[in-house]
């Protein structure tokens, strides 16, 4: 095999360096209509309308509440409630969209903020440079059509929190997540089954048993378990492997769902509806789960995978 060659800016070590474009003056106005006419003949006037009127609320800017902020800031959405306390390390690199050598340390609410005005200078944003607790959710909610779930996968309380709150409100719930190299997702009719009656979550349990009954409610079919390495998984600590491009497929799937929801165009399989789509397994896994978690089958996978989990020392 021949020796591969490379450009001399990247083999020469007294090389010129690459010089990048630097950012000019708009030479016209930024305005709404031409900053997403490309959406047209997809989405009609009426519906970017909606879309623009909407306001989206994302608790979570990290692996793929950042990502679902700027997916639906480009779809055209005009309105967003964003919140995360937290802030960008390199541990985030490989997933988060704001993470890069110029944000390490920098806080993520406020500078996804920055990233979606730079896309919509319009937009009417309020951030909270908090988490979401139930001592502010109440202002969190207020006014918003969809919840976005962008909340750490391991955070199941305040997952739980969000939604059963939305659903009071009569607000839309979406979690889609990155799942191996897949993305799972359900959306939450606040008149069909509750967060908590999907997953059999209640009070009593462990932080490891709701872990693993989201889990196995989420992604029934776990098209992920044939190449996903469970040691890598610390449900006590909350971490795991998860990739940059599976946050991507789940702010498709979330950004698809939030427009048909929001314009009123377009079949909503909501919960007790179940998808997965494993890019690299090229499976499209969907079906019902009509009792949710509480189904003999989804009970005998809770325990299936709590001791798997054990025998791979994910959890004690």
């Amino acid at each position: 095999m021949p020796t591969p060659t490379f450009p001399p800016y990247i083999a020469a070590q007294d090389a010129t360096p690459l010089q990048l474009p630097v950012a000019t003056e708009p030479t016209s106005p930024w305005s709404y209509e031409e900053a997403f006419a490309r959406n047209e003949g997809l989405i009609s006037k009426e519906a970017q309308q909606k879309l623009r009127d909407c306001t989206v609320a994302i608790p979570g800017m990290g692996g793929v509440g950042g990502v679902h902020l700027i997916t639906l800031a480009r779809l055209g959405v005009g309105g967003f409630k964003i919140a995360d306390a937290d802030r960008f390390s390199v541990a985030n690199f490989n997933r988060q969209y704001g993470a890069n050598v110029n944000t390490v340390d920098a806080p993520k609410a406020s500078t996804m903020a920055a990233n979606a005005l730079a896309i919509n200078p319009e937009l009417r944003l309020d951030v909270l440079d908090e988490f979401v607790t139930p001592e502010n959710v109440d202002t969190f909610l207020d006014g918003v059509d969809v919840l976005v779930d962008g909340v750490d996968f391991f955070s199941i309380d305040a997952r739980r929190m969000l939604f059963n709150e939305a659903r009071k409100r009569g607000i839309w719930a979406i979690t889609a997540g990155p799942i191996g190299f897949s993305t799972a997702w359900l959306v939450f009719d606040p008149a069909g089954m509750s967060f908590d009656d999907y997953f059999d979550i209640h009070d009593n349990m462990s932080k490891v048993d709701k872990l693993i009954a989201f889990a196995v409610g989420l992604a029934p079919k776990a098209t992920q378990r044939a190449y996903t390495d469970l040691s890598k998984i610390d449900l006590e600590s909350g971490s795991g492997p998860s990739t940059g491009f599976a946050c991507q497929l789940a702010s498709g799937v979330a950004a698809s769902e939030t427009m048909k929801i929001v314009t009123g165009r377009g079949r909503i399989a909501a919960v007790p509806v179940y998808q997965q789509f494993d890019a690299f397994r090229l499976r499209l896994a969907s079906g019902r789960l009509s009792q949710g978690n509480r189904g003999p089958i989804q009970r005998i996978k809770r325990r299936f995978l709590t001791s798997i989990c054990q025998r791979h020392g994910v959890v004690g």
